[in-house]
């Protein structure tokens, strides 16, 4: 990927002290234009950095949640325009201007502005313009936050540290945002931007307070799984007064807000099956897992109903799957040596287990 320097402004980030006693502060190192930056050092350090960022993929509906890369969308209200939003206001000027000065200016209240939110971390932030020349003739802007190695005490000589900045400064974790978004080479989206931070910390999203970010793939089921539920109980009570409905939602809450669930035993399994295929058109894919006592279970929400059913056995459940053929991993077993009984005899032996029980 071939990339032009417009310009580069480089600042330093101090972070002193802790939680409501912060002192943050910055200052301003250097501004290079083109012809600074093709004679410094710091090209070496960060070219390369370019492409890495430019090809990171992010999905608009990333398939976990917490994802270090992720693509955001300028918010406006109904009826206005996108230069209403602050946030791509101050992207778009930096985007624009042709001269170092104001982009020096503009840097200098990008980076005021991240330095004053309470995710603000030290380090390095360098501030770009830059030029995709095979993509398009406007340029991109990229900000760069790089954290210093815990060997470098401090910096003592301003000049010196752009030249010898692979000293002081690591790319390794380096956290980023590029303006606009380019889902794919020579596709730009005016209206997005992309991140890239650690996960699960947000560095820039307390920054960028204008910005939204659509839900990811477990999110959206989750919900959709939550909506179902409730709709199921509106349209079987409409008397919003009823005890019963009350403590349905009551119950639905808890269910929803606990990290370890139990079956709920309230919807038929045709139901779960109509609710479960609106999923799978989200994702097809989606992956299904349970515990049934200590055994742990994992397989596709598409298999429930088909070839993996759920049935009780007295006052105990069962986990009935069925398949072609069975594959097993490292490490022998004798279960492999089996010479399976039939359906009939394992249900019979059962059965006959729960009625000893119940005597």
């Amino acid at each position: 990927m071939s990339l032009s320097m417009n310009y580069l402004s480089f600042f330093v980030l101090q972070i002193e002290g802790k939680d409501g006693n912060q002192n943050n502060l910055y200052k301003h190192y250097q501004t290079l234009d083109q012809d600074d930056y093709e004679n410094s050092d710091i090209k070496n350090f960060l070219h390369k950095e370019f492409s890495k960022i430019c090809n990171r993929k992010a999905p608009k509906n990333p398939a976990k949640e917490n994802v270090s890369t992720k693509v955001g969308t300028f918010v406006v209200e109904p009826g206005n325009e996108l230069n209403s939003n602050p946030n791509f206001n101050m992207f778009n000027q930096l985007r624009h201007t042709n001269d170092k000065e104001s982009f020096k200016a503009m840097s200098d209240d990008l980076v005021r502005q991240y330095i004053n939110t309470t995710s603000a971390r030290g380090g390095a932030m360098i501030v770009v313009q830059a030029s995709l020349d095979s993509i398009s003739s406007d340029p991109f802007i990229f900000i760069l936050k790089c954290d210093f190695e815990q060997r470098i005490a401090r910096i003592s000589d301003e000049r010196q540290l752009v030249s010898e900045v692979d000293m002081a400064i690591s790319a390794s974790n380096m956290k980023s945002i590029m303006y606009p978004h380019m889902p794919e080479e020579g596709m730009i989206e005016e209206w997005e931007i992309k991140i890239h931070q650690s996960s699960p910390a947000k560095y820039f999203e307390d920054f960028l307070k204008y910005v939204t970010y659509e839900q990811s793939i477990p999110e959206i089921i989750n919900q959709h799984v939550i909506d179902s539920a409730q709709n199921y109980i509106e349209n079987k009570w409409n008397d919003t007064t009823s005890e019963i409905r009350q403590q349905e939602e009551h119950d639905l809450e808890l269910w929803a807000a606990s990290d370890k669930r139990d079956i709920q035993e309230k919807w038929e399994p045709q139901q779960v099956i109509e609710v479960a295929e609106k999923i799978i058109e989200i994702q097809p894919t989606i992956e299904l897992k349970m515990k049934l006592g200590d055994t742990r279970i994992s397989g596709l929400l598409a298999d429930y109903g088909y070839r993996l059913h759920i049935t009780t056995l007295g006052d105990h459940y069962a986990l009935i799957i069925e398949g072609d053929g069975f594959t097993f991993e490292k490490g022998f077993s004798p279960i492999e040596l089996l010479q399976p009984e039939s359906f009939e005899v394992v249900t019979n032996w059962l059965i006959d287990q729960v009625a000893s029980k119940a005597e």
